[in-house]
């Protein structure tokens, strides 16, 4: 019976981050610092405009690319922000979330044995996803030391006859890391030279704290060699909406969503309709997330290095990646017994690549006082791992 499934299936391993959580299912008491969600509801405008959907009769399809009213607006919205101008009519294709952008995107541009850069760690998906199209993911090892960034000499040493694309993630999941304009710039001349394409996922762009975002197609040049991958679901705090969209050349995105329309056929109405909200009245409510989202990091950060375990302060999204080298112990070691000891659950990075072994990833998606109950109880964990 065995080979009844594909043999890549076969090969897969399951995500690390769900595979660790299925152990906290059926658990009491249990602090979650462990998946990457929004404890915030989506804000009400948004909702209620979903609703009106509903009760105004807008349950069948859209166009296969999406409405086009929301297509106009995400084009006006990275105008008038990036100065960002992709064409709503050819350019733009509304997505089940990023992650199906992500797989369109593989899958309209690889063929088989074609390599993808992929600096680790990194998000579980991306690696999978590459290698169900038949290519090859190939690993660039980051560091804490240089801020877990790709540098354009890491990126450089990593190319070869076979390498088709980049993947770049910034803010990223899980380290928090993201670049400047200046370091982009460094890889986007690497990326150039070499004729790569960068798909460049950026989907927490409106949760960096300290200093602007810079998309990477916005940069000279680099525009007809990018997919711009981005959506709702972490800054508008609508996960379970499944809404994103994906901008390019408009012969990748013609490829894209010739595979979407024979997948997906499109995304789902009322979450079109309520991204379309979420770009005209949501970004106060998005402002407001950002601002407790900053007082969470800088509280869990200054919190993790008093306790001894080396966190750099992330320039995004809503994660921590603590060292626990100094415990003694492996990332998985110490969540296990974090989570069996003092009920609290965080993310091994073994989950996000193999240099990830000595650090875990926390969440400060939640409420405050769960954050302060959380590093009490790993601080009780450690002193007692200690004797």
């Amino acid at each position: 019976m065995k080979d009844i499934i594909s043999h890549k299936v076969q090969n897969m391993q399951p995500s690390g981050i769900r595979a660790f959580f299925d152990l906290v299912l059926g658990m009491k008491d249990v602090i979650s610092l462990g998946v990457g969600e929004p404890d915030f509801a989506t804000p009400w405008s948004i909702r209620e405009t979903g609703i009106f959907s509903l009760e105004n009769g807008y349950t069948t399809y859209t166009s296969n690319k999406g409405l086009y009213k929301l297509r106009l607006q995400i084009s006006r919205f990275l105008k008038n922000h990036y100065k960002l101008e992709y064409d709503p009519e050819e350019e733009i294709l509304i997505t089940v979330g990023v992650s199906e952008g992500l797989d369109l995107a593989a899958r309209a541009l690889l063929n088989p044995q074609d390599k993808v850069i992929i600096p680790q760690p990194s998000y579980v998906s991306y690696g999978p996803v590459v290698s169900l199209c038949g290519g090859i993911p190939k690993y660039i090892y980051t560091k804490q030391s240089n801020g877990f960034k790709v540098t354009s000499e890491l990126l450089k040493a990593a190319i070869d006859k076979k390498t088709k694309a980049v993947v770049l993630n910034y803010p990223s999941n899980p380290t928090g890391a993201s670049y400047t304009k200046k370091e982009l710039e460094a890889l986007k001349k690497v990326i150039l030279q070499n004729n790569l394409i960068c798909i460049s996922d950026e989907i927490y762009d409106d949760l960096t704290y300290d200093f602007s975002h810079t998309p990477f197609a916005v940069l000279p040049g680099a525009k007809k060699n990018t997919v711009y991958l981005n959506g709702f679901s972490k800054g508008y705090a609508m996960t379970g909406w499944r809404i994103a969209y994906a901008c390019g050349p408009r012969q990748i995105i013609a490829a894209m969503t010739k595979i979407h329309q024979y997948t997906m056929l499109c995304a789902p109405t009322v979450s079109q309709f309520a991204a379309c909200e979420a770009l005209q009245s949501g970004r106060r409510a998005l402002e407001h997330m950002k601002k407790e989202y900053k007082r969470r990091r800088d509280f869990v950060v200054d919190g993790l290095n008093n306790l001894g375990l080396s966190c750099l302060k992330p320039d995004g999204a809503f994660y921590a990646f603590a060292s626990v080298k100094d415990t003694g112990m492996t990332s998985l070691d110490f969540a296990k017994k974090l989570l069996d000891k003092e009920k609290v659950a965080v993310v091994p990075g073994t989950a996000f690549g193999k240099n990830g072994n000595e650090f875990i990833r926390i969440s400060y998606a939640c409420d405050i006082e769960k954050l302060k109950e959380a590093l009490s109880r790993v601080g009780s964990f450690i002193s007692s791992a200690k004797k």
